[in-house]
């Protein structure tokens, strides 16, 4: 047959997908091509020459680009949104009127049940960085990090025994106040501003990734996305203080969980029932929990399990969006009652948010041509939740994403301005009055939300592959030298001013030096990190003379010279 003849290579364009190990048309081609090669340029895919037919070249050289698409929202789904930010809105609007001064706009009157608190605490360590990203670490790889969750809940005990009762019998409004009755000033402010720093950082982060997925699947702007969950957020909390914050934490816990039951469920019909996921995640290995290794630069199981209950300290003992928490409570059982609820809600949760995941693996393995075309993993779920769901639930859904990350950055704002406000400006004018703190605080509460969504703004000019991990990563870098402040305070009689301050700059030099110059896995960094600030801390504290020793009543050694809290059982 004379070259010419012959016939022409298929035109369809083929995408495999490398995480659901499927194939699927994507597009055609002007004309199909052979033996040639395909490299970028800029945006585009350049494919030169290449044969059109056995034996017969083109001169054309054609480009592609790769698409992006969108789920056609609708209008009810909208509306659902809008409602719902809107109820939330109304929620600072009703509790503003119950705000006397400082202590209801910081600890809520100390109104709030144990259970609500509870939830909150939830809430606030959830944010859409638990929400999106851990389905998305499920879908693309498997459940070797599960075990990390139950840490969590060994948390518990230690914060109930050995924490609690030093922030309830001293009656603090911020954890940082322990730090000045324990060693001085000096260390308080570095403990807030340390603390400041990072939630600034932190606030950023929970507000652009679920802006990122959100936008991507809905196709609303990103950046309208970010400067409404942080406008928003900050005016209800200006308005209702700790009380909305706490209130409006339980509501979005409540519309989360019922919208991870809703996914599960569809999906589990949608591919034939629970005994084809399990099937098919066994059969591509995405149900392993366990990895039996001693290398220190994997996801061994001890490294998860020692780095994940080393990571818990940071945001349990020492973190003031936490520990503000315990404080809204009536009394000491309440309180724990409220740590121990939290504890026991992550089993359950983090079980469907692992089942979750997976099991969008199975869906869009049946389905592949529902995933989007090059779309990163941390927006599997939104994409879901966006397209599969029926209408009106999936806007109140997708609402709920919002939501988890506002729960988030209210904590955070609302918490850096109790501290700045309480450490700072208050400790240091005890002169000033209640009513001039009150409008500091909402003034700061303004301005620390404004500074996360700068930030936020900007981080969504960069690509960030997954900000679950490096949410991790930035938790035990930053937090580690804090908590072993708190660790040598609580523990040890030794420990003064000028040792744990030596012992923290040690903590950040050593895992500086880690991060840069060693392949380890950032769930060690928080162990090292706490480890060293600790030893050297205590080295120092023996080495470095102190004008004051231990204060009565404030370590664990001494616990029972503080004045037990007055309970009303």
């Amino acid at each position: 047959m004379p070259p010419r003849q012959r016939p022409s290579f298929p035109k369809h364009v083929l995408a495999y997908h490398t995480i659901t190990d499927t194939w699927t048309v994507v597009g055609t081609m002007p004309q199909a091509v052979v033996t040639t090669t395909a490299v970028r340029w800029k945006d585009r895919i350049v494919i030169p020459s290449g044969e059109v037919r056995p034996g017969v070249r083109t001169p054309m050289v054609q480009t592609a680009t790769v698409g992006t698409k969108s789920v056609d929202f609708g209008t009810v789904n909208y509306a659902v949104v809008v409602a719902y930010l809107l109820a939330l809105v109304a929620m600072g609007f009703y509790f503003s009127r119950r705000e006397k001064g400082t202590d209801d706009y910081f600890l809520a009157g100390k109104r709030i049940p144990w259970w609500a608190a509870g939830m909150s605490i939830y809430a606030t360590q959830l944010s859409a960085i638990t929400f999106v990203s851990i389905p998305a670490v499920a879908y693309a790889t498997n459940w070797i990090v599960y075990p990390g969750q139950i840490t969590i809940l060994l948390m518990a005990p230690v914060v109930v025994i050995f924490y609690l009762p030093f922030f309830r019998r001293l009656n603090v409004t911020t954890a940082y106040e322990y730090l000045e009755h324990r060693f001085n000033l000096a260390v308080r402010l570095f403990g807030s501003l340390s603390f400041v720093v990072f939630q600034l950082f932190r606030m950023s982060v929970v507000v652009y990734l679920p802006a990122l997925a959100l936008s991507a699947v809905t196709g609303i702007n990103i950046y309208i996305c970010i400067a409404t969950m942080g406008i928003l957020s900050t005016l209800y909390t200006v308005l209702g203080g700790m009380e909305a914050v706490v209130w409006t934490d339980v509501l979005q816990v409540m519309v989360l969980s019922g919208g991870m039951c809703l996914s599960l469920l569809i999906i589990v019909m949608d591919v034939g029932g629970i005994g084809t996921v399990y099937q098919t995640a066994i059969e591509h290995d995405k149900l392993r929990m366990f990895n039996w290794t001693w290398d220190s630069s994997q996801a061994a199981t001890w490294l998860v399990l020692m780095g994940s209950f080393a990571l818990q300290f940071g945001p349990y003992t020492t973190d003031q969006a936490v520990v503000q928490r315990y404080l809204t409570t009536k009394d000491d059982r309440a309180a724990a009652r409220s740590i121990w609820l939290n504890g026991i809600l992550t089993i359950p949760f983090g079980l469907m948010f692992f089942l979750l995941g997976t099991c969008l693996f199975v869906f869009f393995r049946l389905h592949p041509e529902l995933l989007t075309l090059g779309m990163e993993n941390d927006k599997v779920f939104p994409l879901f939740m966006a397209a599969q769901l029926p209408v009106g639930l999936s806007g109140l859904v997708i609402a709920g994403v919002f939501a988890a990350s506002m729960s988030s950055l209210d904590s955070s704002m609302h918490s850096v301005a109790t501290a700045l406000t309480t450490d700072f400006y208050r400790r240091l004018n005890p002169q000033v009055d209640d009513r001039r703190c009150m409008r500091l605080a909402r003034v700061l509460t303004v301005v620390a939300g404004g500074l996360g969504t700068l930030v936020a703004l900007l981080l969504a000019r960069f690509d960030i592959s997954s900000l679950f991990f490096l949410f991790q990563k930035l938790l035990g870098l930053i937090s580690s030298g804090l908590v072993g402040i708190f660790i040598l305070g609580i523990f040890t009689r030794r420990g003064h001013a000028s040792g744990v301050l030596v012992g923290e700059v040690a903590s950040f030099v050593v895992l500086f030096y880690v991060t840069m110059n060693s392949n380890v896995h950032f769930y060690l960094y928080a162990v090292i990190g706490i480890g060293t600030s600790v030893t050297v801390g205590y080295i120092a504290s023996w080495l470095l003379p102190s004008p004051v020793g231990e204060r009565e009543g404030l370590t664990w050694w001494s616990l029972h010279k503080l004045p037990a809290e007055n309970e009303d059982v």
